[in-house]
């Protein structure tokens, strides 16, 4: 089959605000949001859906889908990302979340593994203070405080080096950051990859926070509460990375097993809290139990968190996690100790 995707940067920049303009013309925003993502592939869109976002756009169908490109992953060595939500470099990653989840270890952790890898980071400051982005600044290259600044040291290092460009939800409501990104078109950058968070909190209310995205991370207020971290929603997060052919086979399979046993072990935990073990079916018990030490594996230890927790930190290769979920799929963990399984690199 043909690899289709959406042209999520022409709609980025040609549709600013794509969450009033989708419900204006009747399209709802999550539906948007999903064939942005790759979450529903292009080729179980509705013709008219299609059509609608091409008018928005102003653009033609062959404009708005692409063809055969292939979306280049960046593999973060975080196990729960780069097997649901793989991180697609060149594009743009909303970060989903209320304060206490997680979100900001896990951005300077990213920072942290990315600038190993010879990647540059650039932070645009949200207005007023943020005290909460003070455990962070160490691991930024360039801190700018106007959209003017972003793209001068944007510009520099993007000559060079791969570069990160995080923003506050604040500059994607002005449109600044559409802006910029618009700036960065025109003047032939494409090694940006652009990360977007909401220190308020209020993107969880939203279909559609940060208009397309390529990459989507939802975190889980039930995974953070049990410090299940890092406390990635692995039913809600996704990745353009993971649609048509930019992957091979065996994650997609993976993940798609993955996925079906994480959802069904989500459902038998909320009856397990009530009634305990005895209220599921004995032929749901290998099920449950076996989602539980895949969502124990799922954490991972941090390196900038190593002065508060004392554990080193780990990273684990894309092909090894693959490897690690499998067995765990297959039964070949389930005599061992879930404590075992939490907060290690690979098997």
């Amino acid at each position: 089959m043909e690899n289709l995707r959406l042209n999520v940067s022409l709609l980025r920049r040609r549709v600013p605000n794509l969450t009033s303009a989708a419900k204006s013309i009747g399209l709802r925003p999550a539906t948007v949001s999903n064939l942005c993502t790759g979450k529903v592939p292009i080729g179980r869109a509705e013709v008219r859906t299609l059509v609608a976002l091409a008018s928005l756009a102003q653009c033609s169908l062959d404009e708005l889908i692409l063809r055969g490109e292939t979306v280049e992953m960046i593999e973060s060595k975080i196990k729960v990302l780069d097997l649901f939500a793989p991180i697609a470099k060149g594009g743009t990653v909303g970060f989903v979340a209320r304060p206490g989840m997680g979100q900001l270890v896990l951005l300077g952790e990213l920072f942290y593994r990315l600038r190993k890898e010879g990647y540059s980071v650039v932070l645009l400051q949200p207005e007023g203070s943020h005290p909460e982005l003070d455990d962070i600044m160490n691991e930024v290259d360039i801190v700018v405080d106007s959209i003017d600044q972003a793209f001068e040291q944007t510009i520099t290092l993007g000559k060079a080096d791969d570069v990160i460009l995080t923003a506050d939800r604040s500059h994607v409501l002005t449109g600044e950051i559409y802006k910029l990104q618009e700036q960065l078109h025109d003047a032939n950058i494409q090694t940006v990859t652009t990360f977007l968070l909401d220190l308020k909190g209020e993107v969880v209310d939203e279909d559609l926070p940060y208009g397309p995205l390529e990459t989507l991370l939802h975190f889980d207020a039930d995974l953070a509460a049990r410090h299940r971290f890092p406390a990635i929603n692995p039913i809600y997060s996704t990745s353009s990375v993971l649609e048509g052919a930019h992957l091979d086979q065996n994650h997609l399979f993976i993940r798609q097993r993955a996925q079906k046993l994480l959802r069904r072990y989500r459902e038998l935990r909320s009856l397990v809290n009530v009634k305990g073990l005895d209220g599921i079916p004995s032929s749901e018990i290998e099920t449950y139990n076996r989602g539980e030490r895949l969502e124990a594996y799922l954490t991972q230890p941090f390196y900038i968190a190593e002065p508060y927790t004392g554990t080193k930190g780990e990273s684990v290769d894309l092909k090894d996690t693959l490897n690690d979920v499998r067995k765990i799929l297959d039964g070949g963990k389930d005599s061992v100790d879930l404590e075992k399984l939490c907060y290690i690199g690979k098997l």
